[in-house]
């Protein structure tokens, strides 16, 4: 299991543990999703507008963005949750990928270290394809890819599109599922949930069948 795949499943932990306590402590009385969604609803345009602006500046600052992803499925509902949250999620992929290829090149050389020589070789190789697969198979943080493939050869947009299209499954599987959390501390298993539980378990499982394919091909 990877380092990701490892963080990923301690967040779900983590996730859990903090719906059963809030469950147990009946702290689910004030999470209504009625009125989470109305204060939300509240602020107006300004409400999709500070939350995309917020994900798409966090990644430069290396903070993961799953917690701002499951936020915009409980604060947006799965349809809009998606939407802004694949909107923040590739302007911060392409805000960093900016600021390493004209502002901060010798930096970030020196924070990637080694790493930096096998995306640079693969990306050379292989272009867009590249960051296709990187973006669906967890082979270095999302955080440091942003940066590193602003130091390489691919074209930015090229980059940007790819990354939009590849990093859309996991946004919505993580949305759809996150947007059903409400339900489940009131004890009800909603459509939701299950549709986003089977898309996580069809995301989790590409890097799986990738390896199986390079496996068949090789």
């Amino acid at each position: 299991m990877s380092h990701i795949h490892r963080r990923a499943l301690l967040s779900s932990v983590i996730l859990v543990l903090l719906l059963l306590a809030v469950r147990l402590f009946g702290l689910h009385t004030y999470l209504q999703e009625g009125n989470l969604r109305a204060a939300v609803a509240a602020w107006g345009r300004w409400g999709p507008l500070l939350y995309v602006g917020l994900f798409a500046v966090l990644p430069s600052l290396f903070l993961p963005g799953l917690p701002m992803t499951v936020a915009g499925g409980l604060a947006f509902g799965p349809l809009w949750g998606t939407v802004y949250a694949s909107i923040g999620s590739t302007l911060g992929a392409m805000l960093a990928f900016l600021v390493a290829r004209y502002f901060a090149r010798e930096t970030i050389l020196g924070l990637l270290g080694e790493r930096w020589v096998k995306i640079d070789e693969q990306t050379a190789r292989k272009g867009w394809v590249y960051v296709a697969i990187t973006r669906l198979i967890p082979l270095f943080p999302f955080n440091i890819l942003n940066y590193a493939f602003g130091l390489t050869q691919v074209g930015f947009l090229q980059y940007a599109v790819v990354s939009w299209l590849c990093m859309l499954p996991a946004t919505a599987a993580y949305v759809i599922f996150s947007s059903s959390l409400l339900d489940l501390l009131k004890g009800q298993v909603s459509y939701p949930f299950l549709i986003g539980l089977l898309l996580l378990l069809v995301v989790s499982l590409i890097p799986w069948g990738y390896r199986k394919w390079r496996g068949l091909s090789s």
